[in-house]
């Protein structure tokens, strides 16, 4: 009989064995696929290198994927130390998208140092009130967060869809559903030829982990995670805590919507967010919730989905079999984590348990 066991402590030696096994395996079963579709393994990681950081335009390009990664990350990360299954990042960023769209739309004639910031807060909360709905229904009636926010990413979705075909259709865009794009003075400014939301997701990381690790409402963040009763016993009151970790993360996702819709999309559609809500679940995941390595984890994950764009084009791979290669890895990183967390143990059939069912026979 094979048991799963959650394991206390992992040494830090065993942990590292744990994840190069992971690396290997990955690196083995990637090199296989590449054999089947007729390309050198060797030459393809090299691409998917060069890719994401052969030249400085590729890093610039890697950074821009990674920043609404991180904010979105940082708000997952919050919520799951609380235990709280936040899996509506990806709705929370698309409202946060709207409000930004709303006020480029609306205010585009104010100047940039007020339109900005004005987006960015109209974003947040945005954001933070999508993420207090499932916290509020959890907190006074148990409902399933899961469900919960999984179901309103597809509200916030809809929404979009409504607004692009309906009444934020622009008129000047010869019949297609097309929001119009923001003015100048809506897009982020620039900061070593990336925009600077790069700066603001770093300054947000700085500062989630001073929150975390050294703040009361950190500390009561994580004593709910641990155990609610406990938390009561103490005195806290638990629900005001949800609903607040809860506004905190959507917040997050919704500046990361801002950062989207003003910095690289310059306008508002169901493309917005392209999954980043979701895979930002992984990513803190494998950062094990702590801030300073997501801003590592991010960037490498970043690096691999732009490297795995790039050898569509070197290789003509199809994004098919790119998809594949990136699950590949991603199975077996996530894989390593699981061993990192919890042992299997064979067990014997005790000979008690095996006379009692001779008798039986």
């Amino acid at each position: 009989m094979i048991q799963m066991q959650s394991r206390t402590r992992c040494p830090g030696w065993q942990s590292f064995a744990f994840r190069m096994i992971g690396v290997l395996g990955a690196l083995l079963v990637t090199s296989a696929f590449m054999r089947l579709m007729g390309h050198n393994p060797l030459s393809v990681y090299w691409a998917i290198i060069e890719g994401a950081l052969g030249s400085p335009y590729r890093v610039k390009e890697t950074v821009i994927e990674a920043t609404p990664l991180l904010l979105c990350s940082l708000g997952i990360a919050v919520a799951f130390k609380m235990k709280f299954w936040n899996i509506g990042a990806e709705g929370q960023l698309l409202v946060g998208g709207i409000a930004a769209t709303f006020c480029a739309l609306h205010f585009g004639t104010l100047p940039s140092w007020l339109l900005i910031p004005l987006m960015m807060i109209c974003g947040m909360i945005a954001g933070g009130i999508w993420g207090f709905i499932p916290a509020f229904f959890r907190a006074r009636f148990k409902t399933n967060e899961t469900i919960f926010t999984l179901m309103l990413n597809y509200v916030a979705l809809k929404i979009i869809t409504y607004l692009q075909y309906g009444p934020w259709r622009d008129p000047a865009a010869m019949g297609f559903p097309k929001i119009a794009s923001f003015p100048p003075s809506a897009v982020l400014p620039k900061v070593l030829g990336v925009h600077c939301g790069w700066i603001i997701a770093l300054v947000t990381a700085v500062i989630m982990y001073i929150f975390m690790k050294h703040s009361k409402k950190g500390y009561e963040i994580s004593v709910v995670g641990e155990s609610e009763n406990t938390a009561r016993y103490a005195g806290m009151n638990v629900g005001r805590v949800i609903m607040f970790t809860m506004v905190i993360s959507g917040t997050m996702a919704g500046l990361a919507g801002v950062v989207q819709a003003s910095a690289v999309s310059k306008t508002l559609s169901v493309e917005l967010s392209s999954g980043i809500g979701y895979t930002a679940i992984i990513t803190a995941w494998l950062s094990g919730l702590s801030a300073p390595v997501m801003v590592i984890v991010c960037f490498l994950f970043a690096a691999m989905i732009q490297g795995a764009d790039y050898i569509q084009m070197a290789y003509e791979i199809p994004q098919a079999a790119a998809d594949i290669l990136q699950s590949i890895i991603l199975f077996f990183v996530l894989g390593s984590e699981f061993f990192i967390r919890y042992r299997l143990i064979i067990r014997q059939p005790k000979k008690q348990e095996t006379k009692e069912v001779r008798h039986a026979d």
